[in-house]
């Protein structure tokens, strides 16, 4: 297994999360993510990506027990879904998710939107986290103004936020900010959630040729020296090992200007500002 992917950044509590992890995201096929997380665990990957509402916390779980992997060597994070949020219901919700996940604890946990209970949801998290049950807490796809609510409501600060982000949305101003404030960048859709033509730019290309790297893993890289966790999703063994092959290079400053041109403020997922979306997946379905 290549020690490179066991290089991590340390949380302001302490806790070493990997750089690199695996993305669950839309993986639905029970066989396939199974095979794809034992190849990862083969590859090297220690690290991996789940939420509630991806509907394969378990597949997870059999991967990681298929591949016979012990519990200690992996970094789990999964994230409590709109509809569950609030002090009572995210206390279940997380009982749930480690059920599924076969196991006593998490290593992240992360409030998965900032719905309309996000401050309740949290102080439940504060409680888990200073229980033991889990070895971290954070955010995902909050801005500014949601970090700052919190920390005006005097509550712990959040140790990493997983927002989208790849070379045409930077999310420059929120980078700082979290630098700023010791908040870890998490990157969702690294590369541009296939959404984007960004993994034919000849920059990239032209990048990757001085380094015999493919345009994505000159992204994946980019991610790295700005200081963000990568969670690239793939369920084709080749990709799984092509997005791990990431430690062996360096961009240069010159390299990071030139990726920084990419950038077209594009957002490809939600807009975490959408406030009739946030109600609206706040709403229980009745079948869940």
């Amino acid at each position: 297994m290549g020690e490179a992917l066991l290089e991590s950044y340390e949380l302001y509590n302490g806790v070493k999360i990997p750089k690199l992890g695996l993305g669950v995201f839309l993986m639905k096929d029970e066989e396939e993510l199974v095979e794809a997380v034992k190849t990862a665990v083969e590859v090297g990957y220690r690290h991996f990506d789940t939420a509630k509402i991806y509907g394969n916390e378990q597949y997870v779980a059999r991967g990681l027990k298929e591949a016979g992997i012990p519990r200690k060597d992996v970094f789990i994070t999964s994230k409590v879904w709109n509809y569950d949020q609030g002090y009572e219901q995210t206390k279940i919700a997380f009982q749930e998710s480690l059920d599924k996940l076969e196991t006593d604890y998490l290593d992240l946990y992360l409030i998965h939107w900032a719905a309309p209970k996000f401050v309740e949801t949290w102080k439940a998290m504060i409680e888990l986290y200073e229980a033991g049950k889990i070895r971290a807490i954070g955010v995902s796809n909050f801005q500014i103004h949601h970090l700052e609510e919190l920390k005006n409501q005097g509550l712990m600060q959040p140790m990493i936020n997983q927002i989208e982000t790849h070379p045409e949305f930077p999310q420059n101003e929120l980078h700082e900010y979290m630098k700023a404030n010791g908040i870890l960048h998490e990157a969702w859709g690294p590369l541009g959630q296939g959404k984007s033509e960004l993994l034919k730019s000849p920059v990239l290309k032209d990048i990757g040729q001085k380094y015999f790297k493919t345009p994505a893993q000159v992204i994946l890289r980019w991610h790295l020296e700005r200081g963000e966790v990568v969670i690239p999703k793939s369920v084709h063994a080749d990709r799984i090992k092509e997005n791990s092959e990431l430690f062996d290079f360096s961009l240069t400053e010159e390299d990071m200007e030139e990726i920084a041109g990419l950038n077209t403020e594009t957002r490809y997922g939600g807009d975490p500002d959408d406030q009739e979306r946030m109600k609206e997946t706040s709403i229980r379905p009745k079948n869940a």
